[in-house]
């Protein structure tokens, strides 16, 4: 029986598609994920900064994807993205920008520039509203979208929107999603992948059995951060609403009793009535705001308890009393803080 690593897991991920043995891996990936055939088919490719086995103590601090050109110059990123972070559109977008213009230095020509084509896959939903699997993003002109610049174009891949069946994998894209969401479980290989030689070959590369153990190693210290970020998210989200419930709550509270005391002082049924009106008007105003603070008071606490340990009660009451300015400067700094008074420590402080 076989055993075939995650090729979702960052590291696997890197080595299956960005190894110096990838390159028919990855032009058989790009062709069909871009749909490109005849003269725009990718027939070569070179790997920019290839794979090499990380040590294990620098993986967290590694970024791991894969860079690459093709036969005319063309750029090409391709990610692989588990977790749904806060801001990732436009931490692909502002990657994908930044590829475009490191192409040139200092007083070189703006003609020298290629096209920059960034390819994420993500292993969650990123556009609700829409049903296709693969979305790409062009700069096009708006009222004639077949006008359009291919400077830039970002093109993303939802894994769980694709839900084929082995049986009714017709197109090379469909077995590269196909082996991308199933290779874990698979015991052996399935003769529909086999039938694909990209596909055979990444499989190859991700049998458990032709890893080494300091490879094995960093995948599953990959998978444990992976469980963690995933662990700090619930929380975070679940502290997000345990603050808005409480803040809204509140604010409401206040809103009607603030509507009912203008509304009887008038002493009119018109009177009433507006007041409460803005009364739970500004309730609900002032409950999303206790919300959004609140959140930030229990995400800080809950970052805090899960570096440091225990919080002094002290502390705790001075976390719940401050205002969203100075939570939101302590929830950055917790990430590169080397103990717990560098976090509350000003840089006017520090100096």
């Amino acid at each position: 029986m076989m055993r075939f690593l995650n090729p979702k897991n960052d590291y696997t991920f890197k080595k299956i598609f960005g190894s110096e043995s990838s390159h028919e891996i990855l032009i058989s990936f790009l062709n069909a994920i871009l749909d490109l055939s005849g003269a725009e088919e990718i027939i070569e490719v070179t790997i920019i900064d290839p794979h090499q086995a990380a040590k294990v103590q620098e993986l967290k601090n590694t970024f791991l994807d894969v860079k690459v050109r093709n036969q005319g110059g063309r750029f090409y990123g391709v990610e692989m993205q588990v977790l749904n972070v806060e801001g990732f559109e436009k931490r692909v977008l502002y990657n994908t920008c930044k590829a475009y213009v490191n192409q040139l230095g200092k007083g070189e020509a703006y003609r020298l520039l290629t096209n920059v084509v960034a390819i994420t896959i993500a292993d969650f939903i990123l556009f609700p509203e829409l049903q296709q699997v693969v979305s790409h993003f062009r700069l096009a002109e708006t009222e004639n979208p077949e006008v359009y610049q291919r400077d830039l174009e970002l093109v993303f891949a939802e894994l769980p929107k694709f839900d084929l069946t082995e049986a009714e994998l017709t197109t090379p894209l469909d077995h590269w999603f196909y082996f991308l969401k199933t290779a874990e479980n698979l015991t052996a290989v399935p003769e529909s992948l086999a039938a694909e030689p990209a596909i055979a070959q990444a499989l190859e590369f991700a049998d458990h059995a032709g890893w080494s153990e300091e490879e094995l190693e960093a995948v599953e210290k990959c998978e444990m951060w992976l469980e963690d970020q995933r662990y700090v998210q619930e929380q975070a989200h679940l502290a997000e609403q345990r603050g808005v419930e409480i803040g809204l709550k509140k604010g409401m509270e206040q809103g009607l009793e603030k509507g009912l005391e203008q509304g009887l002082e008038q002493g009119l049924v018109k009177g009433l009535e507006q007041g409460l009106e803005q009364g739970l008007e500004k309730g609900r105003a002032e409950g999303a705001t206790l919300g959004a603070t609140q959140a930030k008071v229990e995400m800080l606490l809950l970052f805090l308890r899960q570096r440091f340990g225990y919080l002094p009660a002290e502390l705790e009451e001075e976390i719940q009393a401050a205002p969203t300015a100075a939570l939101e400067a302590w929830i950055v700094r917790i990430l590169t803080a080397s103990d717990l008074a560098a976090v509350f420590t000003t840089e006017e402080a520090a100096k």
